[in-house]
């Protein structure tokens, strides 16, 4: 667990959003069970990232592509997930991907990290593969009204987040 982020509570909510801590992806990091869909393991990892378990990254990362080291970015503030597509990954598949947007903060400044990424189930048990960053594609540029919502897609409106930064 990095230095920055506090310990999660069995009763919190999940860093992941979908459900309690304890029954939702803690289980996963516990070693207590392994995922059993690409999207649960996806969700699993963007928690492990939230908690800074790098022990669990490392061991839900499939041999031939995880990295000798890996450590964390720990001026990173992750602050939320959205799935945008599932393609395959079920309970009956061997392969499957993930798009997903992680939202983040770094120094205070918003961020997102829009991914596809892909997954294989070997004996029974999802492997993260690698994933494909999806790079946002210019917009034109248009004054925002402080009481729309915030582009950064935490849901706030955009004077009581991203506003005057």
């Amino acid at each position: 667990m990095t230095d920055q982020q506090a310990p999660i509570d069995g009763e919190m909510a999940c860093p992941c959003g979908n459900g309690a801590y304890k029954e939702c992806c803690g289980p996963y990091l516990a070693g207590d069970r392994n995922a059993p869909t690409a999207e649960i393991l996806m969700r699993s990892r963007y928690t492990a990232y939230v908690v800074g378990d790098v022990d669990y990254l490392l061991r839900s990362w499939h041999p031939a592509s995880r990295p000798d080291a890996f450590t964390l970015e720990e001026i990173i503030r992750w602050q939320g997930l959205s799935i945008v597509d599932t393609t395959d990954g079920g309970e009956t598949d061997d392969t499957g991907q993930v798009e997903f947007i992680a939202r983040y903060q770094v120094e205070n400044r918003p961020g997102q990290l829009r991914e596809k990424s892909d997954f294989r189930r070997e004996a029974g048990i999802w492997y993260y593969i690698d994933g494909v960053e999806i790079k946002p594609q210019p917009v034109s540029v248009t004054k925002i009204a402080r009481n729309e919502p915030c582009p950064c897609g935490s849901g706030k409106k955009y004077k009581r987040c991203c506003y005057g930064r």
